[in-house]
């Protein structure tokens, strides 16, 4: 029977068929072809003895946070406690576009905010360059966005990812986290990987982060999960223009005229140097 992992705990997955739940061992032979079946994969399960025993083809896959076939990734991103992170927000929307996920932006925390000014001008810019943005407390409008989709909900730790959860399902009930003074972040809340049904649609609560990498990608891709560049680098001199220190770069006027937010040109730069980085 064919049904999908909705859990995934140790060497354990849960598999959801036809409305029932299965607790499910895997074959010794994915072990051989070092492969293992994920959270939103579709998957065969001998019912009588509980065991996956194929992994049906992928869309996508992603690394951190482990899951498949995932339709949109939902990054929220912190106004304050912590403190908005455009460099780790930039890194994420790379990542996700790259492995073919529609990115979705939500900013938390906006009502401890006592002036809204700056965030909002960011929030604009987003949306400019054609990112779906919302803030957490645009219930209605998120809950629309999650109709008939594998969502993964993602983002730093102390976000509020669990927060917004419960919000959008009060039955849910999931712990949330403190914020640690100390360190200036939250306190990891979420153990694993589920998928749980929220407005006729599926979202994965993950784990918090801190640290992303650039896995499998080179310069070329990092610049060409830019949207805003890649919608304007036919009027560079170089077709091949990298955006850094080449002369007759279009990209680079438009940071000067301001028609490019200066934080993202700034990441892009510091994400291309980490790919030198780690070629050495």
């Amino acid at each position: 029977m064919v049904g999908r992992v909705i859990k995934s705990i140790s060497n354990k997955w849960t598999v959801e068929i036809e409305n029932k739940q299965y607790e499910c061992s895997s074959i010794g032979k994915f072990k051989y072809l070092k492969i293992s079946p994920l959270v939103g994969d579709m998957v065969e399960v001998d019912v009588n003895n509980k065991v996956i025993t194929k992994i049906m083809p992928r869309k996508n896959e992603l690394i951190r946070p482990p899951i498949a076939n995932v339709d949109q990734g939902i990054i929220l991103v912190s106004c304050k406690e912590p403190n908005f992170s455009s460099n780790l927000l930039d890194k994420m929307l790379v990542i996700i576009e790259y492995n073919n996920v529609k990115p979705i932006i939500c900013f938390t925390k906006y009502d401890l905010l006592k002036d809204t000014s700056e965030i909002d001008s960011i929030i604009n810019y987003y949306k400019k360059i054609g990112y779906c943005v919302y803030i957490n407390n645009e219930l209605l409008n998120i809950k629309k966005i999650l109709k008939g989709h594998l969502s993964v909900l993602t983002g730093q730790t102390g976000v509020g990812k669990s927060s917004l959860l419960n919000k959008l399902k009060n039955e849910l009930n999931l712990p949330t986290g403190e914020i640690s003074k100390a360190l200036g972040r939250g306190r990891h809340t979420t153990r694993h990987v589920e998928l749980l049904k929220i407005e006729d649609g599926l979202v994965a609560d993950t784990p918090g982060f801190s640290s992303l990498d650039f896995i499998g990608m080179n310069k070329k891709d990092i610049k060409d999960n830019f949207i805003e560049f890649y919608n304007n680098e036919d009027r560079c001199k170089y077709q091949d223009c990298i955006h850094a220190k080449e002369d007759g770069c279009y990209i680079k006027e438009l940071v000067k005229e301001g028609k490019i937010l200066k934080s993202r040109y700034e990441n892009y730069l510091k994400f291309i140097d980490q790919i030198n980085i780690n070629k050495r």
